[in-house]
C-alpha cells in the first residue's frame, strides 16, 4: 500500500503541533502505541476494502469499524492526559464534513434513481443501439458520451449505461467490448474531473472552497486531452465492421423531463448557494430535493386511479443488457422515497468510515508529517502528480481527504493540479476507479484487470500529456 507506506515514512520526521484542516491543537501521538495501532488498523482495514471482490465483504464494514476503534483509542489517549475536550471538538469537525457530503450525495443520488425510474436512461441507450453505428464509431460515440455525461450525473452512473451500451452491440466482439470499457472508465473518469458534479473529489474540492464552480472548467482541455489520447491509441485495435442490429423500445414514463428540468435547476441553485449566499451546497441540493418530493405529491393526486401502464423494458436499466423485456409491468406511481431506499448506502457508510479514519490519523498527527514530506520536501508539483498515482491504487477518496485534511500551502493553478490527477489517475488501473471496479462487474470476464493492464501505458500516457498541458494553459494560475 503506498499510501500506507509513505505515512509510515514520514512518522520519524518530526512531531506535528496542530492539525491544519481544523486548527485544533494536538498532541503528537504518531510515535505513541495509540498512533502505531491506528495506522496499522486503518491499513489493514483498506487492506479488506480492497480485497472486496474476492471476500464478498461490502467495503463500509470494514473502514466503519476501524473509525470507531480508532477514535476510543484517541480518546483513550487524550482522557490519559485529562483532556475530554479536544478529541470531542476534532470528531464533531469531521462528522461535519461529512454531514455535507452526506446529505449531498443523497439528494443527488436520489435525483439519478429518479430519472433511472421514469426511463431517461433507458432511453438514451436504447436510441444509441437503434443508430445502426460501425464499431469503430460506437466506440466514439460512448467514449465522447461518457465524458459529456460524467460531469453531471458522476462517473459511476455514466460508466454503467455506456458499459450496457456496449455489451448490447458487442456480444462475440470481447475485445471490442474490453477496449470501449477501458476508454468509458477514462472518459468517464476524465469528464468528471473538469465538474464539481462528476466525482466525489472534486466534490469535496469544491465544498472545502479551494476551487470555485466557474474555476473547474480550466481543468477542460487538460481532461479532454487526457481522454482523446490513450482513446486515439486504442481506436486502431477496433475492429472493422459493424455490430448485429437490435432494436430496442425504450419508453419515457410521467415526468420524465420535468424531473431532468428539477435535477438541472436543483444544480443551479447549489451553485447559486455557494456563489452568491456564501453558504454551503448541500443547502441548495436539499431544497432541490425537497422541491422533487413536492412534485412527487402533485404526481400522485394527478394520477388517474388504479392505472395500469405497460412496459416493454428490463426491470433494472443497469440489469444485463439482452435481458427479456417483462411484457406487462404494473408501474407504481412515483414515489421519491423508493428512489431514496435506491440509494448507494454501502458508499454513504463507506464514506463515513475514510473520513473518519483519516480524520483520526490526522488528529493523532499523520497528515501533518505527510504533509511536510509530500509538500514540504518534495514539492507542491511532485506531490500532486505523486496523488494521481496513488489513486490508480488507493481510492482517491481518503487521498483527496488527506491532503485537504493537510491543507497545504499552494497556489490556485496547484489545487486544480491535485483535483485533476485524483479525479484521472484512477484510470491507470482497472480497480482505481469506482467507474473500473463496477464495470469489471458488468462485462465480467471480458473487461478484467489484465485486459485493461495492458493499455495502462497508453492512459499513462494521457495522464501526463493532461499534466503537461495543465501546466501550459493554467500557468498564470501558478
Amino acid at each position: 500500500m503506498p499510501l500506507f507506506a509513505l505515512l509510515i515514512a514520514v512518522a520519524s520526521l518530526w512531531p506535528a503541533a496542530a492539525w491544519a484542516a481544523t486548527g485544533i491543537e494536538t498532541v503528537d501521538l504518531t510515535g505513541s502505541w495509540v498512533g502505531i495501532s491506528a495506522l496499522l488498523l486503518f491499513a489493514f482495514a483498506y487492506v479488506l476494502v480492497m480485497a472486496e471482490e474476492v471476500l464478498h465483504l461490502k467495503k463500509s464494514k470494514p473502514v466503519m469499524v476501524a473509525a470507531g476503534v480508532i477514535w476510543i483509542l484517541i480518546g483513550l489517549a487524550y482522557a490519559g492526559m485529562g483532556d475530554t475536550h479536544t478529541a470531542e471538538t476534532a470528531i464533531r469537525a469531521n462528522l461535519l464534513e461529512f454531514g455535507e457530503l452526506f446529505l449531498f450525495l443523497l439528494a443527488a443520488m436520489t435525483f439519478i434513481n429518479t430519472m433511472d425510474d421514469r426511463g431517461v436512461f433507458d432511453a438514451l441507450r436504447g436510441w444509441l443501439v437503434g443508430r445502426g453505428l460501425s464499431l469503430r464509431a460506437l466506440f466514439w460515440v460512448t467514449g465522447g458520451l461518457a465524458f459529456v455525461i460524467s460531469p453531471v450525473a458522476d462517473n459511476l452512473t455514466t460508466a454503467l449505461l455506456m458499459g450496457a451500451v456496449v455489451m448490447a452491440l458487442g456480444a462475440g466482439k470481447p475485445q471490442f467490448v474490453a477496449l470501449s470499457c477501458i476508454n468509458i472508465v477514462v472518459a468517464a473518469n476524465a469528464g468528471g474531473a473538469f465538474s464539481p458534479f462528476g466525482d466525489i473529489t472534486t466534490l469535496m474540492v469544491w465544498q472545502a472552497g479551494r476551487v470555485t464552480f466557474a474555476e473547474f472548467f480550466a481543468l477542460f482541455v487538460p481532461s479532454l486531452v487526457n481522454w482523446l489520447v490513450p482513446a486515439a491509441l486504442m481506436s486502431f485495435a477496433i475492429e472493422a465492421g459493424k455490430p448485429n442490429p437490435i432494436h430496442a423500445k425504450a419508453v419515457l414514463h410521467d415526468g420524465a423531463w420535468t424531473v431532468v428540468g428539477l435535477f438541472i435547476g436543483t444544480i443551479a441553485l447549489a451553485v447559486s448557494f455557494h456563489n452568491f449566499l456564501h453558504m454551503p451546497p448541500v443547502i441548495g441540493m436539499m431544497t432541490g430535493l425537497g422541491v422533487l418530493k413536492l412534485y412527487g405529491y402533485f404526481m400522485k393526486r394527478t394520477a388517474p386511479k388504479n392505472r395500469q401502464v405497460t412496459i416493454n423494458e428490463p426491470d433494472d436499466v443497469f440489469a444485463e443488457p439482452l435481458a427479456i423485456p417483462h411484457a406487462h409491468v404494473h408501474k407504481d406511481p412515483f414515489d421519491v422515497f423508493k428512489q431514496l431506499e435506491r440509494t448507494e448506502w454501502d458508499t454513504l457508510m463507506f464514506f463515513y468510515g475514510v473520513i473518519l479514519c483519516v480524520g483520526g490519523l490526522g488528529t493523532i498527527g499523520y497528515l501533518a508529517l505527510a504533509s511536510q514530506f509530500m509538500y514540504g520536501d518534495l514539492g507542491a508539483t511532485t506531490a500532486n502528480v505523486l496523488v494521481g498515482v496513488l489513486s490508480a491504487v488507493v481510492d482517491n477518496i481518503p487521498v483527496m481527504f488527506a491532503v485537504l485534511s493537510m491543507n497545504p500551502d499552494m497556489s490556485h493553478g496547484q489545487w486544480l493540479l491535485v483535483t485533476l490527477t485524483a479525479g484521472v489517475g484512477g484510470s491507470m488501473l482497472s480497480i482505481g476507479s469506482a467507474a473500473g471496479v463496477a464495470l469489471m462487474g458488468q462485462a465480467r470476464g471480458v473487461y478484467t484487470f489484465m485486459s485493461h493492464l495492458k493499455w495502462t501505458w497508453a492512459i499513462a500516457l494521457g495522464y501526463a500529456a493532461s499534466i503537461g498541458v495543465h501546466l501550459l494553459v493554467n500557468r498564470h494560475l501558478f
